[in-house]
């Protein structure tokens, strides 16, 4: 496991950034966003199929990272449109199940790649 890429389940970091960094007990994971990681492409289809994947690529990123979802501490999702919020936070409760970490939730001008949803977090 190197600095920039701790999971291969994961894509790998786009820039000058890594998947995550542990700092004591916390690890704190760089936006995911909706890549396949053996093609590195967004994958297809619309606000849905983005969130699982990107929610698949966090959760990769938290396990390689040994940490576990039920360890997940707080939540940044980044949406191109407010307007996908429901749909989105639909498949974000089912992906976390009975956890509810803390959780913002902001639209943005613009995500990498131009892709609808992009989720961080921070985990211990």
């Amino acid at each position: 496991m190197n600095a920039t890429s701790w999971s291969t389940a994961a894509p790998a970091a786009i820039g000058p950034y890594s998947q995550a960094i542990k700092v004591g007990d916390l690890l704190f994971c760089s936006g995911c966003i909706p890549l396949d990681p053996a093609t590195m492409e967004i994958v297809p289809g619309g606000v849905q199929e983005q969130t699982e994947q990107a929610l698949k690529n966090l959760k990769a990123v938290v396990e390689a990272g040994g940490s576990e979802l039920g360890k997940v501490a707080k939540t940044t999702v980044f949406l191109k449109d407010m307007n996908d919020f429901v749909a989105v936070n639909a498949i974000y409760a089912a992906f976390f199940g009975n956890h509810a970490p803390a959780r913002s939730a902001v639209e943005v001008a613009r995500l990498p790649k131009d892709v609808l949803v992009e989720v961080e977090c921070i985990a211990r």
